[in-house]
């Protein structure tokens, strides 16, 4: 018998979790007037982004025009996060609201829908961009579109191939200078800095693992987060140890990993940090593979990977390492 998937059984938990944090602002917002969480004062260009790598983006994107936060903090887990009633503020505080799309952040639609801000600009960054081969697999809600380019729910993860994040910036810069005009030449500067920056790091990236031997490329991730990162630089996913993240996978699916595993010769199990690594330990104790628990990709860590530069050239550091 199948079991119920998780993503199916969250997206109505977190509708009922959302109508209730709309209740709370309505609420506060009737027992007098609001205060915004930010200087009035301040005439940067306030961005509410919906994780840490994509506040990152714009961050340097914007360069000193913007003031940005993220509504999942670092480390936190944006499959599944669940609103507060101080993140509806945050949202009806700011100018230009950034999101992934695809699945991954879809929670903030509704939020923004009752923060009731006809004013502000909302971005979805990965939906709709030219020159993107969208990919199947992860979701964050598990009904994420399928685009032109794809038989399937598409996998949201785009901003691990960076030459996808540079379109990110270009999304992000045209976001910008549509809400304050007046800094178009200092936006488009500093963006234009920031793809130069991104045009190095991708070319460092494929120089890297492209001269690892192609027989020691074959890899384990914990979930379906990676595919962009593999197929841009090389690298073969041979399986994935959770399908769903917060679901740990069945007996069936360890056994067929590990069988793939081994079939494959595959020598490293690449987990998160936000992640416990005790089922991907379990694996590797039987196939005798090396698990990785500390790469990077929904969220921002300490430094050094408290950047999207960052995180991108510590995992590098991490599987050229695992894989020499």
């Amino acid at each position: 018998m199948s079991r119920p998937d998780p993503r199916r059984l969250l997206s109505p938990l977190r509708g009922r979790l959302v109508a209730l944090v709309g209740a709370v602002l309505v609420a506060v917002a009737a027992c007098g007037p609001a205060t915004a969480s930010h200087d009035p004062a301040d005439r940067r260009i306030h961005v509410l982004a919906t994780t840490t790598v994509l506040a990152d983006l714009v961050r340097n994107t914007g360069g000193d025009r913007v003031l940005v936060d993220s509504l999942v903090p670092a480390g936190a887990e944006p499959h599944t996060f669940a609103p507060r009633p101080s993140d509806m503020r945050k949202v009806a505080d700011a100018d230009v609201i950034v999101m992934n799309g695809l699945g991954l952040d879809d929670w903030l639609r509704p939020i923004a829908a009752e923060a009731k801000r006809s004013d502000a600009t909302l971005v979805e960054l990965g939906v709709g961009l030219d020159g993107v081969t969208y990919l199947t697999g992860d979701t964050g809600s598990g009904d994420a579109p399928a685009t032109a380019t794809s038989t399937g729910p598409v996998n949201p993860h785009l901003w691990l191939n960076v030459a996808y994040a540079e379109r990110y910036v270009d999304r992000i810069a045209d976001a910008l200078v549509a809400a304050r005009p007046s800094e178009t030449d200092a936006i488009r500067s500093s963006a234009a800095a920031y793809r130069s920056t991104l045009a190095d790091l991708d070319a460092s990236i494929r120089s890297r693992i492209g001269a690892l031997p192609e027989d020691h490329r074959r890899v384990v991730s914990f979930h379906d987060a990676f595919p962009y990162y593999a197929a841009a630089y090389g690298l073969d996913i041979v399986g994935v140890v959770v399908p769903v993240p917060g679901q740990e996978p069945s007996a069936s699916e360890v056994a067929a990993l590990v069988d793939a595993i081994r079939a494959a010769g595959a020598t490293a199990i690449f987990a998160e940090a936000q992640f416990t690594p005790k089922v991907a330990d379990q694996i590797a104790a039987e196939t005798g593979a090396t698990v990785v628990a500390t790469l990077y990709n929904d969220s921002l860590g300490a430094a050094p990977a408290d950047s999207y530069v960052g995180i991108m050239q510590w995992d590098t550091d991490q599987v050229v390492q695992a894989l020499r």
